[in-house]
């Protein structure tokens, strides 16, 4: 064998080495930010509506929850208590400590009534004075009358352990892009 062709074969196993290693970083780095920082999210069903639509796609935070607990009015995925399989979306309503009740139609967090433009109707049912437990939260999706949240059983106040991330961003379709807030 030639001097050559010898150095063509260890030049093509030199190339074939790096891009065995830039594909083993890619997908290695890839795979922390999905599990650590941000994942994309499909919305499905109404419950969300009309802040979000179904079938929208949504970039989610991951990260942010590592240093501080979930906040009033937020939208976060979390995982269905009874079904950790099935994700859900919506919107935080109330903290640990905070009292909740849903009386007439009007949500009250803490005794004050709460200041709801993003909500599609008026709630129907009431819901008994409440303090949200620690390491819990009260959630409802903004389309109260069509959404399993936490008014419901299965539901309940859902445990920080079951969060997936903070929604932050509609980024499809991209004539409908707004971030969230």
């Amino acid at each position: 064998m030639s001097d050559d062709k010898k150095e063509e074969e260890v030049s093509l196993g030199a190339e074939i080495k790096d891009w065995v290693i830039s594909i083993v970083i890619a997908v290695a780095l890839a795979m922390f930010i999905r599990t650590f920082i941000v994942e994309l999210y499909m919305v499905d069903g109404p419950s969300m509506n009309p802040t979000l639509q179904h079938a929208q796609r949504l970039v989610v935070n991951k990260f942010v929850y590592r240093f501080r607990e979930p906040e009033r009015g937020e939208i976060l995925i979390f995982k269905f208590p009874k079904d950790q399989t099935r994700d859900f979306i919506k919107r935080v309503i109330a903290v640990p400590g905070d009292t909740i009740e849903i009386k007439a139609g009007k949500v009250f967090v803490n005794g004050e009534l709460q200041n709801e433009p993003f909500i599609l109707s008026k709630t129907r049912g009431d819901y008994p004075l409440s303090t949200v437990p620690e390491g819990t939260m009260f959630v409802m999706g903004d389309n109260r009358n069509n959404s399993e949240d936490s008014r419901f059983p299965d539901v309940g106040f859902v445990p920080f352990e079951l969060i997936q991330g903070k929604a932050m961003l509609v980024f499809w379709p991209l004539d409908e892009w707004q971030a969230l807030p």
